[in-house]
């Protein structure tokens, strides 16, 4: 598990966060929502060190991540999983050459154990006997999925996936979710999602943050998103006309 305590971050005069506090609960899958500049990637940046905050707590199984020195920082770092928005493969190296990266540069298995570990990783994701191809050789869902096999091939506690479906067509998104949501489950993983997509959100939401001016607006789960009478959630939820209908519909069945 993961807990944010109050956790403030200002750029100069600008307070992007404002007293957050939060759970992300193990085995789980833990989106943060929200519209564009209201603070949610400063968040997820926070939890992982690639910003300070100004005051508060970030709690890995109790371990303060705001309190640690450098090597403290590195060994949790070693413990969680980063699938990056564009996959963030590296172009001259083939697939195996990126789920292995990892542990090279953080482990000390020997050639033989590296190799089974990347297999039984692409194995995982469904794409076995692509060791060799190159990410230019793989289409847009296939290069998520080698990131989601880099992402767990340290056997991670903590998973981190930003817009993971972004640039991804409805049924490969659907795709990646499931393959989220299934290795959460398998490995109890912690997992935090930041996303746009309203299908991830009603899919695989267990636990919803939204994050609205900076602050922990609204918590709930894919059920209880859906009849909330929280304004600024309806906003965003059923900002096009499609959903707007979908939430008169139901509103007529309830009432």
């Amino acid at each position: 598990m993961i807990e944010v305590v109050n956790v403030n971050k200002s750029f100069g005069e600008n307070q992007v966060l404002k007293d957050v506090s939060t759970k992300f609960e193990k085995g789980k899958v833990n989106l943060i929502i929200g519209q564009s500049g209201q603070g949610k990637s400063v968040l997820a940046k926070c939890m992982v060190g690639l910003h300070e905050v100004d005051t508060g707590e970030i709690l890995y199984d109790g371990r303060d991540f705001t309190q640690l020195d450098r090597h403290e920082r590195s060994l949790i770092r070693q413990e969680i999983g980063m699938l990056f928005q564009g996959a963030a493969l590296f172009d001259s190296m083939t697939v195996e050459g990126n789920v292995m990266f990892p542990l090279i540069m953080f482990t000390k298995m020997t050639k033989g154990e590296m190799q089974k570990r990347v297999d039984f990783c692409l194995e995982r994701v469904n794409l076995s006997g692509r060791n060799k191809l190159f990410p230019s050789e793989c289409s847009g869902g296939m290069q998520k999925r080698i990131g989601i096999a880099r992402a767990i091939s340290m056997n991670p506690q903590y998973l981190f996936c930003d817009e993971p479906n972004s640039g991804l067509d409805p049924q490969t998104s659907i795709l990646i979710d499931g393959l989220i949501k299934d290795i959460t489950a398998e490995y109890k993983m912690t997992t935090v999602v930041i996303t746009h997509d309203m299908n991830s959100v009603i899919e695989i939401g267990d636990n919803i943050i939204f994050i609205y001016k900076g602050q922990n607006w609204w918590q709930g789960t894919r059920e209880t998103i859906i009849t909330t009478d929280n304004p600024e959630i309806g906003n965003f939820v059923y900002a096009s006309e499609f959903m707007k209908e979908i939430r008169m519909s139901m509103q007529e069945k309830r009432g």
